[in-house]
């Protein structure tokens, strides 16, 4: 987990992810704009972890749901959402090419994901390993 130490810190992150988002078009795209976000949060930062992505889209968190809960544990399948059943196209890039392609979309639904399974909205690290887990896909 990471913190921000200085609302400069807090801006630069918000301003380098609005940027990225924008002209994010493929899954890479969204990538780097979460590698800059995550350089601007942490200067630690090492890099994204597919291995870390898949623990964590695969672990219930607080709210007893994980992100395989609707995607499934192969995200390149079909999947359906836990409460009202309805079909959820494949999440991983290589089974469906339209993940990952619209920025609106892309932030949408990690907000809303990840406060339904985390209580709160993912950091840029959590968004780019799991990425990088679903990019791994085949």
């Amino acid at each position: 987990m990471f913190k921000l130490k200085t609302l400069t810190q807090a801006l630069a992150c918000t301003l380098l992810l609005s940027a990225g988002w924008v002209q994010a078009e493929t899954p890479q795209d969204f990538l780097s704009s979460y590698q800059a976000a995550a350089k601007a949060a942490d200067t630690k930062f090492q890099g994204f972890s597919a291995s870390r992505g898949e623990q964590f889209f695969k672990t219930t968190h607080g709210n007893d749901w994980s992100c395989a809960s609707c995607h499934t544990s192969n995200p390149a399948t079909i999947g359906k959402h836990a409460s009202t059943d309805k079909a959820i196209d494949p999440l991983a890039p290589a089974a469906n090419p339209k993940r990952f392609t619209n920025p609106r979309k892309v932030e949408k639904w990690f907000k809303r994901n990840c406060k339904d399974v985390l209580s709160r909205e993912c950091t840029a690290l959590e968004k780019g390993d799991i990425l990088t887990f679903l990019m791994a896909i085949q």
